[in-house]
């Protein structure tokens, strides 16, 4: 008798403002960047669409169908996870939403779940603090906002590891949902609860399969199962053996990604009652499935082996697969002791909005079938995307070092990202060979990867440290740039190497970052 957990993603960005220009952020007040990194009228739209197409008539269609089986023995049951940055719009924007919410609550029939508050990446910073306060701020909005604490956590985008899963051991979570991926179960079946690697800690496992058949094929008419009814998809359900099956997808399916046309409205209305006309299945919230089910196994993942609900590969490349998605990210890594040595709100919270991982997501650049999906939700190329990013990323890095005393100040400056137009692109034959430094530590990095003939023409006409003076600021650096030699070309680039890396460890070895 597998019991149906349905649960729903809800979730919308602050998409940034891909027409910035730095000029605009001159004198301003960190409250007033804001509305300059971010298109907020853009942001407005699209909340403004996605509420009146999905949030408004999807939620009021569940508590239509929670109220009709209020009085049966068997209830409908549903789960949301809202992300914090989702709240933040829906208050200031759309609170008409949050009011179906609220008595969405008051049913008993609905679980929330935690997450990041920012949607954000933070799980896999190589510390966990930053991981733990997102945690804490959206713990905090849930129970202010709707009186309501859980136990049970949905990282951003399902991301799971080992060490993800004792971080929210820690913080007294009892339940977490990851991606039943045929990579972390084997011969197994995500239909069953799973106890986490050393944690005390239960796994609950979406069922991929069933769940993309409602997100991603519903509207497919080359889908060999198309059209999908309510009384069908009830009939799948009821054949599935196993403990539990976790059905987790974006709320924006209904209305959004798949448009009231194909039907889906329609198909959420009759699922409850289709579902409950069969003896062995009843909906279940994720509370509920780990209080009733025993776990069968443990599961193992390591931190190697990250899993995620995002494209085929369910891994994290979806944000970290491609370079310029690595650029970003650890650009933002190394701001965190900087950023909170300001103890400063809006310098912290205007950091934290750049976290949001849909900024990286929005970078995926491979031609391929996640690459459509990626290209949809964006609707931007992603090199745009990138260099709108690493552009305000590099005058917000300008500007948290001014709020800075020395030598942080000094320092924080000569570690940013500067953008695209100011960084060093390495050539060979005239020709750029696709390896670019946007910062210090990445222009490290690219010497190493550099061919010989490109550290022999850079070194040969001062371009590194023509650019470490003029572009990086470091005049210390560049003088001991242009006396590196080398008896081969490979001594030249471990001394260029071993002289660079010195200077960072100098600069991050400062006792009071």
């Amino acid at each position: 008798m597998p019991d149906i957990c349905f649960c729903f993603e809800v979730h919308q960005p602050y998409r940034l403002n891909s027409n910035f220009n730095k000029a605009l952020t001159k004198s301003k007040k960190f409250e007033e960047l804001f509305d300059i990194y971010f298109n907020n009228e853009w942001n407005k739209t699209i909340l403004k669409r996605v509420a009146e197409k999905c949030y408004i008539p999807a939620t009021e269609l569940i508590l239509e169908s929670i109220d009709k089986f209020k009085q049966e023995k068997k209830k409908f049951k549903v789960s949301f996870s809202l992300s914090g940055v989702l709240i933040e719009q829906l208050e200031r924007w759309m609170p008409k939403v949050l009011d179906l919410f609220k008595q969405l609550i008051k049913t008993d029939c609905v679980e929330l779940l935690n997450q990041t508050y920012y949607h954000s990446l933070s799980s896999l910073f190589q510390t966990k603090q930053e991981f733990i306060e997102q945690i804490i701020l959206h713990k905090s909005l849930i129970k202010d906002l709707f009186n309501y604490e859980s136990k049970i956590f949905e990282n951003t985008e399902f991301i799971y590891n080992n060490s993800i899963a004792k971080t929210l051991e820690k913080l007294g979570f009892k339940g977490v949902f990851t991606e039943g991926a045929e990579r972390i179960l084997l011969w197994r079946s995500p239909n069953y609860i799973y106890k986490a690697k050393e944690a005390n800690l239960l796994l609950l496992l979406r069922n991929s399969r069933l769940s993309d058949d409602i997100a991603f094929r519903f509207s497919a008419r080359n889908w060999i199962e198309w059209p999908l009814t309510a009384d069908k998809y009830a009939a799948w359900l009821s054949a599935t053996p196993g403990q539990c099956i976790n059905i987790f997808i974006d709320y924006e399916t209904f209305g959004e990604h798949q448009w009231k046309e194909t039907g889906i409205f329609e198909f959420l209305k009759w699922l409850p009652i289709e579902v409950l006309k069969y003896e062995n299945l009843e909906f279940k919230t994720p509370s509920e499935l780990i209080s009733f089910h025993k776990p069968v196994d443990e599961i193992d993942v390591h931190d190697f082996n990250t899993v995620s609900w995002a494209d085929t590969e369910r891994s994290t490349n979806a944000w970290l697969g491609n370079e310029m998605q690595k650029t970003s990210f650890n650009a933002l890594v190394k701001l965190e002791p900087y950023v909170k040595k300001t103890m400063k709100k809006d310098i912290i919270k205007l950091w934290r909005l750049l976290q949001i991982s849909d900024h990286l997501y929005y970078m995926y650049a491979k031609p391929d079938a996640s690459g459509i999906v990626h290209g949809y939700f964006s609707q931007q190329p992603p090199v745009k995307v990138f260099w709108t990013f690493i552009t305000i990323l590099s005058d917000f890095y300008e500007k948290v070092a001014e709020n800075l005393n020395e030598p942080e100040k000094t320092f924080l400056k000569l570690l940013r990202v500067v953008p695209p137009e100011e960084a060093f692109h390495f050539h060979e034959n005239g020709k750029y060979i696709n390896l670019s430094a946007h910062s210090l530590e990445e222009f490290k990095n690219m010497l190493l990867f550099a061919s010989n003939y490109s550290i022999l023409f850079h070194t040969a006409c001062k371009h590194f440290e023509k650019w470490i003076k003029n572009v990086i600021g470091d005049q210390e650096l560049a003088d001991k740039l242009s006396k590196i030699e080398g008896n081969t070309v490979e001594e030249l680039r471990q001394n260029l190497y071993k002289c660079v890396n010195e200077r960072l460890t100098q600069i991050s070895t400062i006792k009071n970052i």
